[in-house]
């Protein structure tokens, strides 16, 4: 026979007047930290009592009922309608619902009640916010009337547009809040659920790691170009931008990456426009000019403009204040922020005054050109004063039986008193993706060539670093011309002195190490050297034996040519693949003499450099080579673009470099003394290899004799 199931009775319920409830000592809450009466009276001043009070009768000793009733749980709540009452809000006798408890222990009533509570998931409140919100209440309602600020009200709303996808997986605990913030940084929530295919697969899920793949195609508002413009304008011209509200975005991402450069770029021609006034030739415009921009041209030699009697007593007036402040916090471990940030003021006005405008010859302008462009701090960077070759004023005799009614010139309108300034926008240029999976396929030869322009530009760094290898390096080069017929055209060292160009540049070139390093000693050295080429010989014999020493290194790492030039219809004259072979045979010798190490030289592989143009089985033999099996099976089912980035990230700090940017293994043979600059070279081991001469060489008899 089955068991009847016994019913339970619910306790009754009844409207108890204010005045006739007291505080149970029942209660299990003692602990009143971190409980906030204020902000429940408010909340039942808005909405009335939601919860209903746990009561039990008061007896006297005889067990009879005294009319009075106590309350061991909801004692919070109590204190607030207490609260309420004092502030004349409420009448004492007003009727409060309350549930009579008969029976049972009162402690064991209270303890269940705080612990059988359950607050809301996130996720709920996300979407009750969103509810509120769609109702028509304002975020500053909603935040008044519950009591959080309307900045953490538009993240819950953030939080609550996320894809319902996501928040499926949020409640099932298969992300995390951290994790759900980050993928709140965009509204495409076709492309959350990508990036969450993506990375759920390969486990690289970190929260930062979602930013940057759901940012990749943006551009940080900390970026040169939109310091240049401003972000007013940018959003004035429709643009977006992405804003993280969890953590410190430095002023979000910016979405349409073809407005603000169309934007940065008709600025930079406002402002050309504007210096073309001036009656410069010509004005080229880019945002940043490769490195090496400026050779073969003449800079000419301004003169800065004199400082007004107003401007020097600032000068000093900065300078006085800048003093007495060292000297007041001298013994200070930290300045006072107020203190640092007077210090940076005056500095950068000393600076502004110190950099002074120039003043040209006005003959000179008229076939001079300025470049324009942005600095990295996103300022506007005009360098004047630069002469093509083909500007240049014709030799006095060469052109006097020319016809004097002569076509006008580039840049000068028929008949215009004027010249009319040619103003000019530099592009960049992109190569096509390639995406071939054969490991086999070679480096593609501008890959080569940008990544040999980066050594060459370090062995250059490198190589005027070291005095005795530049002096020994000459001596070869010349040795090689002296006694070896054809072996020059296949030197490193092209004495002339000729500066080779980059045939392509290379990203992040122009800012590189050694390009700042060979840039701040030619600039050192131009600062000792006088400006008249007349006074150059007694200048150069007024040094010492050092400083000689380095201006020669100097100048002879400016010959230096390691890159990498394949032979083509229009180069077939002048490039042999035997020489280019022999040219980077001996940028070997030369590089290890000199000590070159591309790793110290700054030089990492980033996806723009190296791996986001080479194929996939590449990138998973870099990773395998510095990181090993493992890392590689992190990243080998990645799309090529999230595999490039993640590798970026496996071999930061590696030391991995590519085998163009390597130093060879294979030393030189010779078994001779090694001096301080290396072994010496084959020819110049001893003098008996002169005299006996060979075949090959039959112009070493004659040089012997």
């Amino acid at each position: 026979m089955t068991k009847a199931v016994q019913k339970i009775t619910l306790s009754p319920s009844r409207d108890i007047p204010f005045n006739k409830l007291v505080l149970s000592q029942s209660n299990v809450r003692r602990v009143k930290a971190g409980v906030s009466i204020e902000q429940l009276a408010e909340s039942i001043a808005q909405r009335t009592l939601l919860q209903s009070l746990n009561v039990r009768a008061v007896v006297d000793a005889e067990g009879n009922e005294t009319g009075m009733f106590e309350v061991p749980a909801g004692g919070r709540r109590y204190r607030a309608l207490e609260l309420l009452v004092r502030q004349k809000r409420m009448a004492k006798a007003q009727a409060v619902p309350c549930v009579v408890r008969e029976g049972g222990i009162a402690e064991d009533d209270s303890l269940a009640e705080n612990n059988e509570r359950v607050g809301l998931h996130p996720l709920d409140q996300f979407r009750a916010f969103q509810t509120l919100s769609g109702a028509g209440m304002s975020e500053e309602d909603i935040a008044a009337r519950h009591f959080v600020t309307p900045a953490v009200v538009k993240q819950r709303l953030r939080l609550a547009s996320v894809s319902p996808k996501l928040h499926d997986v949020y409640a099932e605990d298969g992300v995390t809040l951290e994790q759900l913030m980050a993928f709140s940084v965009t509204g495409d929530q076709a492309r959350q659920e990508q990036v969450w295919e993506n990375v759920s697969r390969s486990g690289y899920d970190e929260p930062y790691q979602i930013r940057r793949m759901l940012t990749e195609n943006t551009v940080r508002a900390s970026d040169r170009r939109v310091q240049f413009i401003g972000l007013d304008d940018y959003q004035q011209a429709g643009g977006g931008i992405l804003r993280d509200l969890f953590e410190h975005d430095d002023g979000g991402w910016l979405q349409d990456v073809a407005l603000l450069d169309r934007l940065v770029t008709e600025r930079l021609k406002a402002e050309a426009e504007a210096i073309g006034s001036e009656g410069w030739k010509w004005i080229s415009v880019a945002i940043d000019f490769p490195y090496g921009h400026t050779t073969r041209l003449r800079e000419l030699e301004g003169q800065p403009v004199d400082l007004t009697s107003e401007e020097r007593a600032t000068i000093d007036a900065l300078n006085t204040e800048q003093a007495k402040l060292e000297a007041e916090y001298q013994d200070a471990d930290e300045l006072p922020e107020e203190i640092d940030q007077r210090l940076g003021a005056i500095e950068a006005a000393l600076l502004a005054l110190e950099n002074r405008p120039k003043t040209y010859d006005p003959a000179e302008i008229t076939r001079a050109g300025v470049f324009v462009s942005i600095d990295s701090e996103g300022r506007l960077c005009v360098d004047r004063g630069y002469v093509r070759p083909e500007d240049e004023a014709p030799v006095a005799g060469l052109d006097v039986e020319r016809d004097a009614d002569t076509s006008p010139t580039e840049g000068q309108e028929a008949g215009a008193s004027v010249q009319r300034t040619a103003i000019s926008v530099a592009g960049a240029t992109s190569e096509p993706e390639e995406d071939d999976e054969d490991p086999a396929r070679p480096l593609p030869d501008r890959l080569i060539i940008e990544l040999t322009a980066h050594r060459t530009l370090a062995l250059r760094d490198a190589l005027a670093e070291n005095p005795a290898v530049a002096f020994q390096a000459v001596l070869h080069n010349f040795v090689l011309t002296a006694f070896y017929r054809f072996a020059s055209s296949g030197s490193c060292l092209e004495i002339g002195l000729r500066t080779p160009t980059f045939p392509a540049q290379a990203p992040g070139l122009r800012e590189s190490v050694s390009a700042k390093a060979v840039e701040a000693r030619h600039e050192a050295g131009k600062a000792r050297l006088p400006k008249r080429e007349n006074d150059l010989w007694a200048a150069l014999t007024a040094l010492d034996g050092g400083a000689k020493a380095s201006l020669f290194a100097h100048c002879a790492s400016f010959a230096v040519n390691a890159v990498y030039e394949p032979a083509n219809r229009y180069n077939q004259g002048r490039v042999s693949a035997h020489g280019v072979r022999t040219r980077l045979d001996q940028a070997n010798v030369l590089a290890r003499a000199a000590g070159l190490d591309m790793v110290q030289a700054g030089w990492r592989p980033t996806v723009d450099n190296y791996l986001g143009r080479v194929t996939k089985p590449r990138i998973l033999d870099a990773v395998r080579e510095a990181k090993g099996e493992s890392s590689v099976q992190l990243i080998d089912h990645l799309k090529k673009a999230d595999m490039a980035k993640e590798a970026e990230r496996l071999l930061d700090g590696s030391g991995w470099l590519p085998e163009p940017l390597r130093l060879a293994d294979s030393r030189p043979s010779s078994a001779e003394p090694v001096g301080e600059a290396g072994p010496l070279p084959e020819f110049l081991a001893g003098e008996e290899d002169l005299e006996n001469g060979s075949d090959e060489h039959p112009q070493q008899l004659d040089a012997a004799e």
